[in-house]
């Protein structure tokens, strides 16, 4: 519990003293551009790139099927870490006032987490129907075929 408290007392003491600059408000301003369209950028591709039939259940899920155990261990620990990261990046940008494609960003993490339920998550994200509009709309725009769903 001290520590929570030191720890809030030091950012009360940090926030106090800061004071705008114009340096400071450009920094700010060209980190929300970079990140906006960074996340646009990697959501976007991502979503282009899936083939239709990603989301039905007849579309084969192995991760590295042909490599050694050891090789698909390590990828399975590297894409759920950054499958974590896009969760929960994603869930700050959805957030009032963060630059970014929120519910895109979580369900690109999603789509690299391996758990229980995942399809049935990724379902429930899918049939919103703007969530659904959204990528599909972006697909059409680049010649690609609707995502189709269960």
């Amino acid at each position: 519990m001290f520590r929570v408290c030191a720890m809030i007392d030091w950012l009360m003491q940090l926030l106090g003293s800061w004071s705008p600059t114009w340096w400071g408000v450009a920094g700010g301003l060209l980190v929300f551009l970079v990140t906006f369209i960074g996340s646009l950028v990697v959501v976007s591709v991502v979503m282009i790139k899936l083939p239709p039939t990603y989301f039905q259940s007849s579309h084969a899920r192995d991760f590295l099927p042909d490599r050694h155990r050891a090789v698909r261990w390590a990828g399975l620990f590297v894409k759920n870490t950054i499958g974590l990261l896009l969760v929960a990046l994603g869930v700050a940008m959805s957030l009032p006032g963060v630059p970014g494609q929120g519910l895109l960003t979580i369900l690109l993490g999603i789509m690299l987490l391996d758990f229980p339920g995942k399809r049935r998550l990724e379902q429930r994200l899918l049939s919103q129907p703007r969530v659904l509009q959204t990528i599909n709309r972006l697909r059409r725009k680049f010649d690609k075929p609707p995502l189709l769903l269960d």
